[in-house]
Parts: structure tokens; C-alpha cells; sequence
């Protein structure tokens, strides 16, 4: 099989370098790099959906966090960088509120600091912490890696040769650091040998389904079907699919997941005809405080993405638009959640805490 790998997102250089992103809103049409040599640019990628997917937003915040400490002089001190820290990070976790691994990796690199402070001389601290930080933020990227090819090799095991599987939205490569976490399934089964088949959902209203799941899987050879949101019932109905599997933002102490929006509508067919739906996601995507689903936080995005998507009116003026970005899928609806330390099953509150809760960094 012929693939040529694209990273995703990279960092250049050393404490004073830059974090360099696909611009994912141009795909499939352009593959072209940014370059985000700031705080303001890192958020903007992330609002606008230059970079997305959970564990691919998480380390480009990391990253980001350099980007905003590099305005600090090198002989700043303890409390100028912590001053500033808090303020680049507060920033950051200001530019979307669903993807619980944004948070993740903004605290992660908040405690990583906090437990160098100690360790520092008081003189010309800032160039020594960032030197610390920076190595923090990508060992988030390494880590990430080895965790999308985890998911890949347990969730390969729910797909037997020739089946065929739909997924919605994008989990792929350019949700992440490498391989995807619900499309690391079909890279890790296709890599074993197995002859598998994907139907992808478009992802209305943009079109992440059709733009990149459907790009990167064509890029990895394997067969893929681009199919409307609202046919997703109808090929259950008629036998085509053996299985679901989907990412996600944010997974609730029981097992509730936030997704793409459309996706528990995918669940629920997927109830209705019989077909296992599974959730693939690091531990990271896992937030223990939130007990239920209910209490998710979703985003709602502006009305233009559904009445003037990709530049084209399609909607009367003035017209009253309700856009949330995610939906929640109740855990009972859930067949197992694929993890990089394996598959929870049945997905319940004490299941998902036996497994979570041994890995997870509070």
C-alpha cells in the first residue's frame, strides 16, 4: 500500500520555534501549512477549525502555551512567569469549550510548571521553565502517538475480515497526532490483512466526513463509500453495515459521549437495526467530574456554517438557525468504549472508573 504520511501538526525548532498545523478548512482540495508563531495564531487555528479533533487540539494548546511565554524576556521572574502563564493558558481554554482534551493538556502543562517552580533559581527563570515546558508538550505529542496505534491494535479486534463499517465526522490522522483514534481501527485492521469496507458519513454542516475521513482513508487505500448524513438508517437497514465506530470530545463518568452533532442519531439507528456502535477515544477524552452527560458543555457555532457553508447562501436571510456543534450519545446506546488500555465494556459508571481511573491524570 502507497502512503505518503503528512504530519498533522509539528513543532519547529526550540523554545523560541513555531507550531506549524495543516490548514484542515482548505482539505481535500489544498494541502497547505501554517505556520503559528503566537498564542493569538494557535487560538485562532483552533477556533476556526484549521486544527481539530480532541487529542490533536490538545497538543497544539500545548504547543501554544510556548508560543504565548515566548513574549516573556528570558530574565523574567517567578511571578511574571507565572502571571503570564495563567494568562496564556486562561486564553487558550477561552477557544472552544467541548474537546475535554484541550483542558487536559492546558492543566497538564499548568501542573508541570507548578512542580518546577521550586526546582528553578529565582534569577532568570523563564528560559530554563519553557525549556521544561516545551518538553512537557511534546511528550503529549509522543504519548498521543503511541496511543492512537493502542486504539488501532485493541479496536481492530471488533472488525472481522470483509466487514464493512460506518463512521461519522473525522477521527482520523488529522484529528491527531498519527493514526486516528475511531479510524485507527480500519488503518490497524487493514495493516493486519483483513479486507474491510468503510461508509462515511458527509457530517453536515462541514462536511468533515466528506472533506477529510473520506480524503485520508482514499489516501490509505482503503475502500471508502461517501454516503448524506440522513442515509445512514437506510444502509443499516439494508444489511450493508456490520458495525459503528465514531471518536469523541468529551466522555462523561458513565460513559455519555459528546461527538460530532449527528451522531447520536447514528447511535440510535444503529439501536434500532441491531448494529454494535463503538466510541474510540484516549483516557485523556474521559472528564470523571461531569457524573452524566447532561452536564457537558456544547458548543454552538455561528448560523453562516449552516446558511452560507463554504461561501454559498443556502437559506433565506434572516432566517432563525440553532447550530450546536456536538450532541450527546447515553451510554446505554454505546456498545464499547475503545481505549488505549482496551475496550470498556458494558459501558457503565463503575466500568468506565475500573478502567479510567488508574491511568488518568487528575
Amino acid at each position: 500500500m502507497s502512503y505518503q504520511h503528512i504530519e498533522t501538526l509539528s513543532w519547529l525548532g526550540g523554545t523560541d520555534g513555531t507550531l506549524r498545523l495543516i490548514d484542515q478548512t482548505l482539505l481535500p482540495s489544498e494541502v497547505k501549512e501554517i505556520d503559528c508563531r503566537n498564542v493569538e495564531t494557535v487560538w485562532e487555528a483552533i477556533k476556526k477549525l484549521r486544527v481539530r479533533g480532541a487529542p490533536a487540539i490538545g497538543i497544539s494548546a500545548a504547543y501554544g502555551v510556548i508560543t504565548g511565554m515566548q513574549t516573556l524576556p528570558q530574565d523574567a521572574s517567578l511571578d511574571a512567569f507565572k502571571n503570564r502563564l495563567n494568562e496564556v493558558i486562561a486564553y487558550l481554554a477561552s477557544s472552544r469549550p467541548t474537546a475535554v482534551n484541550l483542558f487536559w493538556a492546558l492543566d497538564r502543562m499548568k501542573t508541570k510548571a507548578g512542580s518546577l517552580y521550586g526546582q528553578k533559581a529565582v534569577g532568570g527563570i523563564a528560559g530554563a521553565l519553557l525549556g521544561d515546558l516545551l518538553d512537557e508538550a511534546k511528550a503529549i505529542h509522543e504519548e498521543d502517538r503511541t496511543t492512537c496505534r493502542l486504539i488501532g491494535k485493541y479496536g481492530q479486534s471488533v472488525i472481522k475480515d470483509g466487514d464493512t463499517f460506518l463512521t461519522h465526522c473525522n477521527a482520523g490522522g488529522l484529528a491527531t497526532a498519527d493514526y486516528g483514534t475511531a479510524l485507527a481501527l480500519f488503518f490497524a485492521a487493514a495493516e493486519s490483512g483483513k479486507k474491510i469496507s468503510v461508509y462515511a458519513d458527509e457530517t453536515r454542516p462541514l462536511l468533515q466526513g466528506a472533506r477529510l475521513t473520506a480524503w485520508e482513508l482514499m489516501q490509505r487505500g482503503i475502500d471508502v463509500t461517501l454516503i448524506c448524513d440522513s442515509m445512514a438508517a437506510l444502509v443499516m437497514r439494508q444489511g450493508k453495515i456490520n458495525g459503528v465506530v465514531v471518536g469523541a470530545d468529551r466522555i462523561a463518568a458513565n460513559g455519555d459521549t459528546a461527538n460530532k452533532i449527528g451522531t447520536y442519531s447514528v447511535a440510535v439507528n444503529a439501536k434500532v437495526h441491531n448494529v454494535p456502535f463503538y466510541v474510540a477515544a484516549p483516557v485523556s477524552t474521559f472528564d470523571l467530574t461531569l457524573p452524566d452527560g447532561s452536564l457537558i458543555p456544547i458548543e454552538e457555532r455561528l448560523a453562516d456554517e449552516i446558511t452560507n457553508g463554504f461561501g454559498k447562501r443556502t437559506a433565506p436571510e434572516g432566517v432563525k438557525v440553532y447550530n450546536p456543534a456536538f450532541d450527546v450519545t447515553p451510554a446505554e446506546l454505546i456498545t464499547g468504549i475503545i481505549t488505549e488500555h482496551g475496550i470498556i465494556t458494558p459501558v457503565n459508571t463503575d466500568s468506565v472508573r475500573k478502567t479510567v481511573c488508574r491511568f488518568l491524570v487528575e
